[in-house]
């Protein structure tokens, strides 16, 4: 297959505390930084706002897939080798964590406590909504909690992460984590190989077939007739 041009661009990586899987694709990402020169860029967005915009619910809202995603997050965490707690609640709101993140102007900041506050739910199973807990990862890598803490509560940041959202929305993200480039969408840890490829450019998107796909007529919709 013949190698198509991929700019060495940011890739957005946008994520919510609240899901195990931006936790499980955080890890992951060594080896496309071996194999790439692509930079990633950590975005927080509030899932739930995704989920309402698309008229979809959330895993945590339908008992059969809650349960199936712990077992899915601990299966995942035993095939990389990684300890598995979760957090002590669950769903919980992520709003202050999110906000604490989206207050980091570095990149590299950002990521490195988003990375860390993912670590301190799903591994070890702390409350990172708890004030205290913000403060001691924020304060492990050298960053002042409670400044970002203060921060998080001004309408310049909650406006911030509200752009975020909006902006993940119009690029079309639907769930997270998503990792966008060059208008491509590459949603969950378990897409990262095919990123990679893409990022190698041994993956090229035929977007005249899916459109072509996509102008096709409708044939039926859902309904519980249809198992009547």
């Amino acid at each position: 297959m013949a190698k198509h041009a991929v700019p060495m661009n940011a890739v957005d990586f946008y994520f919510d505390f609240v899901s195990p899987y931006p936790w499980l694709a955080s890890h992951q990402l060594g080896e496309l930084r071996e194999c790439t020169a692509v930079k990633f860029c950590f975005v927080p967005v509030l899932f739930a706002a995704l989920l309402d915009h698309h008229s979809n619910l959330g895993p945590a809202e339908i008992p059969a897939k809650r349960r199936y995603t712990f077992q899915d997050t601990q299966r995942w965490a035993v095939h990389l080798g990684w300890e598995f707690k979760g957090p002590p609640a669950h769903p919980f709101n992520p709003l202050k964590p999110l906000r604490v993140t989206s207050a980091i102007e570095s990149d590299d900041l950002r990521e490195a406590l988003a990375v860390r506050l993912l670590d301190a739910a799903w591994s070890e199973g702390k409350d990172i909504t708890s004030d205290s807990v913000i403060y001691e990862v924020a304060d492990s890598l050298g960053l002042d909690g409670q400044e970002l803490l203060g921060k998080a509560h001004t309408v310049e940041i909650k406006e911030r992460l509200h752009l975020q959202t909006e902006r993940a929305i119009r690029a079309g993200v639907f769930g997270v984590p998503s990792f966008v480039v060059n208008g491509e969408i590459f949603w969950g840890n378990d897409r990262l190989h095919l990123l990679k490829e893409y990022l190698e450019g041994r993956l090229p998107t035929d977007r005249a077939k899916v459109e072509e796909m996509l102008s096709r007529p409708r044939a039926a919709d859902r309904s519980t007739k249809q198992i009547e």
